[in-house]
């Protein structure tokens, strides 16, 4: 088996997880990201919503992002810890700049912020949160990314923008790491893919096919040029729907049940997936690895196969890690 070795960066390919917080107890979702920090898992994240995805009216329970990262980062060791993405609507731009310090600090430097300009408006609403148009919803994510670089950078910063503000703020304690990581996600190729080229440190994206990436990654390539940034500054990742299983007999049944919840979505979020035995996982993987992708995370949504967690921790990851390295 051969792979095309990543143009952006060297080294082996950093495979996570993803975790959707709903349909667990708490203790289930501790005893979760547990086993993928003990089992070799490169990164775990969970996801910045207030209600459930797919959406179901607000029906099933749920935990909120920023509460749920300060246990996440106490209980495990090893894995970079992250939400990819927050949405800036729903929090004060200083507030989440504090924070990111402060999980950067009990996680002992292993925290990844990731911003993003939002998209449930059902939950917003429900939850008395404005939801402004998508062009303004952007205008606020670049500024709420330029306020919140300059904090975790800078002694003192004042900003007056339209959406968010500071006068003269401090946030100290300064992260642990010389540069805290600022991402932004999303596959939009006028906005996204030219802001990230411009200010972020990563960009993710999220269930689209390894063609798509790569298409993505060069645009991403060309706007950080005309920036005047060289474009491996930039690392890149995709989120993949989780369809593994252990017996081939089972990868139609699986599909299937993986189309299930999303309807009219469920086009979308098959063409992002990892569906069928381990060795099918792996090629898929490498495709992502050709197309310019330098980590992969799987999306993992309760109820958990064990059986197939223990074969992308124990085969999968292992068996890329060697074939990148």
């Amino acid at each position: 088996m051969t792979t095309t070795q990543h143009p952006h960066g060297d080294g082996p390919m950093q495979l996570g997880a993803h975790i959707g917080q709903q349909n667990m107890t708490a203790a289930q979702m501790r005893d979760l990201w547990k086993r993928l920090d003990a089992g070799g898992a490169d990164w775990i994240s969970i996801w910045d919503h207030l209600y459930e995805a797919p959406p179901q009216g607000g029906t099933v329970p749920h935990f909120e992002a920023l509460s749920t990262l300060g246990t996440l980062v106490a209980d495990t060791h090893n894995a970079r810890i992250g939400c990819l993405v927050f949405y800036v609507g729903y929090r004060n731009a200083g507030l989440l700049a504090k924070a990111a310090t402060t999980l950067d600090h009990f996680s002992g430097g292993r925290f990844t912020l990731g911003l993003g300009s939002g998209r449930h408006e059902t939950e917003a609403a429900a939850f008395g949160y404005d939801f402004p148009s998508l062009g303004e919803r952007f205008d606020m994510l670049e500024e709420s990314f330029e306020l919140i670089r300059s904090l975790l950078t800078q002694e003192r910063t004042s900003y007056d923008g339209r959406w968010v503000r500071a006068d003269d703020a401090s946030c100290l304690p300064a992260p642990v790491q010389e540069r805290l990581p600022i991402w932004l996600g999303g596959i939009g190729e006028r906005r996204t893919i030219p802001m990230a080229a411009r200010l972020a440190d990563g960009w993710n994206a999220a269930y689209i096919t390894p063609e798509r990436f790569a298409h993505l990654s060069a645009l991403l390539d060309s706007h950080a040029t005309a920036a005047g940034r060289d474009p491996a500054e930039i690392e890149r990742t995709i989120n993949v729907m989780f369809h593994l299983v252990t017996d081939p007999a089972e990868v139609e049944a699986e599909r299937g049940r993986g189309r299930a919840p999303w309807g009219d979505l469920a086009n979308r979020f098959d063409e992002g997936a990892l569906v069928g035995t381990p060795e099918m996982a792996v090629e898929r993987i490498l495709e992502y690895r050709a197309a310019g992708a330098q980590g992969l995370n799987v999306a993992l949504r309760a109820p958990i196969l064990h059986d197939a967690l223990d074969a992308y921790l124990e085969e999968v990851i292992p068996t890329v890690q060697r074939e990148t390295a």
